[in-house]
């Protein structure tokens, strides 16, 4: 209970505001993949090593998980990466067998060194992949699953969506998920899905959870307030409840 309600403060605690991109920048910040969408897999990026790695070679021919993020970013992509590896250890599936997770960096001013930091002690391993590249590579990439983000130069900073996405074998983008909303069921699912049945059964469709992150006021949008404050209701209305059930029990019934 204390870990819940450590994760729902953090989320409520606003974030200091980047007042380098306008509104307008903002509003262009999205990720919208044309049905049939699929990435260029002859593209090559820079693994961990510093050796050069196509997108064909880090899916290899599994269903995967692709993971845009911005390396030396701690506020956002820091606790993405954690729920991602959390939910994908506990989805009962085995990395390098059952499907690939392919990390990319979005920001072309990010070094080996900072994949390296931003991926130390959170993934790694046969089946996953954290990649940088030049800015006409990551460009290629994102136009072709129409993920668009803005960079923030004056505060080495990087406006862009908060989601993973699931690829079939051959590179097709199957769905778009919340990558700070992964639960390891719905995970399981839509990479089973993206594998088309070859390594599980389909019990169930997903329901996609969208959040939404403001960084120019440094606050979450109305959306995900709007859950916050629902969540921190029924977080303190389970709390009030356990105390009068506490209270009201009869002290020999502890004995």
């Amino acid at each position: 209970m204390r870990r819940a309600m450590l994760v729902l403060l953090i989320a409520l605690c606003p974030i200091p505001a980047l007042a380098g991109l306008t509104e307008r920048q903002i509003g262009q910040v999205a990720i919208d993949p044309l049905p049939g969408a699929r990435v260029p897999t002859a593209l090559a990026f820079r693994d961990l090593a510093g050796h050069d790695q196509t997108l064909e070679q880090a899916i290899g021919g599994r269903p995967t998980l692709l993971l845009p993020a911005d390396f030396t970013c701690s506020q956002i992509c820091g606790p993405a990466l954690s729920i991602t590896a959390s939910a994908l250890h506990n989805t009962g599936l085995v990395a390098g067998r059952d499907y690939s997770l392919v990390v990319v960096g979005i920001d072309a001013r990010d070094s080996v060194e900072d994949a390296r930091r931003f991926a130390t002690g959170q993934v790694g391993g046969e089946g996953v992949s954290v990649l940088t590249g030049d800015a006409e590579t990551i460009g290629a990439l994102t136009n072709a699953i129409n993920y668009s983000f803005q960079i923030d130069s004056d505060h080495d900073a990087v406006a862009h969506p908060a989601a993973a996405l699931t690829l079939t074998p051959d590179g097709r983008v199957w769905r778009v998920l919340s990558s700070l909303a992964l639960q390891p069921t719905d995970l399981r699912l839509a990479l089973i899905e993206a594998g088309e049945g070859r390594i599980g059964s389909i019990s169930a469709r997903l329901a996609l959870l969208c959040y939404g992150f403001d960084p120019v006021h440094g606050i979450y949008t109305r959306q995900i307030g709007n859950l916050l404050r629902f969540s921190g209701m029924l977080t303190v209305a389970a709390l009030a409840l356990g105390i009068v059930l506490m209270l009201r029990r009869p002290r020999g019934a502890a004995r």
